[in-house]
C-alpha cells in the first residue's frame, strides 16, 4: 500500500480509537442494589418469560429510574455526575437481603466492573428484617456489617456510595398518616450513613410523606399492586399486595429518589 494511501487510514483508525475512549469516559454508570422494590422486572428478569404476561403492572422502582437520569436533569445533580450521560445498572433482585446478595456474588459481580465516579445505590431492608424467613434474614448487627462492607469496597474503586433507607410499605396508616414498618432497621442505615460519613437518602420517610399526602385511598389502588380480577393477564385473580407497586407508584418513588439525589452534599 502506497504511503500517501496508508496515513489517512491510520488517522482515520486512530480517531475511531479516541472516539470509543472518550465515549466510555463520558459516561457514568449508577449501579442500583437492593430487594425486589427495586428490581427491573422487564428486563430479562426471568429469562425466557414474557414481562406483559406474566408480571405486568408489577414495577421497581429502579426500573424507570432512567428515565431521570437523561442530559438535562443531570445538571441538577452536577455535584454528583460529572459526565453528560449516564447508564442505569439496575442489579436488584426480589427477596434479597444484605446477606443473600453478597452471598450468591451478585454484590462481586459489581465490584469487579466498579469504575472511578460510578455511583451505587444501595437500599435493602425489606428482606434482612423477615424473622420468619431465615433463607434471607439478617439481624440489625449483621445487616450494618453488609452495608459496611458495600460502602467500604466501592469507595475503594473510587466509586460513590449512597445508601437508602427501604421505602415505605402501604401499611400501618393510623389517623390518616402512614407509618414506620422498618423498625430498627430504618435507623441502621442512618447509623451508618453517620459512622461511615456516606450520603443518605432516607427514602422511607420522604415515601411515608408522600404517600400520606395522597391518601390511603389513592395509594392503595393507583401505586400499589392492587386490583381487581380479570384487568392484567399476569393476574387473573387479581392482586392485594402493599409492598410492590404498580408503574405509577414506581415512578413517584424513583423521583422521589432523583430528588434525593438533588438534596445531597
Amino acid at each position: 500500500m502506497k504511503a500517501k494511501f496508508l496515513i489517512p487510514i491510520i488517522c482515520l483508525s486512530l480517531g475511531i480509537l479516541f472516539t470509543a475512549f472518550d465515549k466510555s469516559k463520558s459516561r457514568t454508570t449508577v449501579y442500583l442494589i437492593g430487594d425486589s422494590t427495586m428490581a427491573d422486572y422487564a428486563n430479562n428478569y426471568e429469562e425466557g418469560k414474557d414481562y406483559m404476561k406474566t408480571r405486568y403492572p408489577v414495577t421497581g422502582w429502579g426500573q424507570v429510574f432512567q428515565q431521570f437520569l437523561v442530559k438535562d436533569s443531570l445538571k441538577q445533580i452536577s455535584k454528583l455526575i460529572k459526565t453528560d450521560s449516564v447508564f442505569v445498572d439496575d442489579r436488584a433482585r426480589g427477596g434479597r437481603s444484605t446477606r443473600t446478595f453478597f452471598q450468591e456474588g451478585r454484590w462481586r459481580a459489581v465490584y469487579e466492573n466498579l469504575k472511578k465516579d460510578d455511583l451505587v445505590l444501595m437500599q435493602f431492608g425489606h428482606n434482612d428484617a423477615a424473622e420468619d424467613k431465615p433463607e434471607r434474614y439478617v439481624n440489625i448487627e449483621g445487616y450494618k456489617e453488609f452495608l459496611r462492607l458495600f460502602i467500604e469496597q466501592t469507595r475503594a474503586k473510587g466509586a460513590k456510595p449512597i445508601i437508602l433507607t427501604p421505602v415505605a410499605r402501604n401499611f400501618p396508616w393510623k389517623n390518616g398518616e402512614l407509618q414506620n414498618i422498618h423498625g430498627l432497621y430504618d435507623q441502621a442505615v442512618k447509623d451508618i450513613a453517620k459512622e461511615q460519613n456516606v450520603m443518605l437518602i432516607d427514602l422511607n420517610q420522604k415515601s411515608m410523606q408522600f404517600f400520606t399526602k395522597k391518601g390511603q385511598p389513592y395509594v392503595t389502588e393507583n401505586y400499589f399492586m392492587n386490583f381487581s380480577a380479570g384487568l392484567y393477564e399476569a393476574y387473573p385473580n387479581g392482586q392485594k399486595d402493599n409492598t410492590h407497586f404498580q408503574t405509577k407508584g414506581a415512578v413517584e418513588v424513583a423521583r422521589l429518589v432523583f430528588e434525593g439525589m438533588k438534596e445531597l452534599k
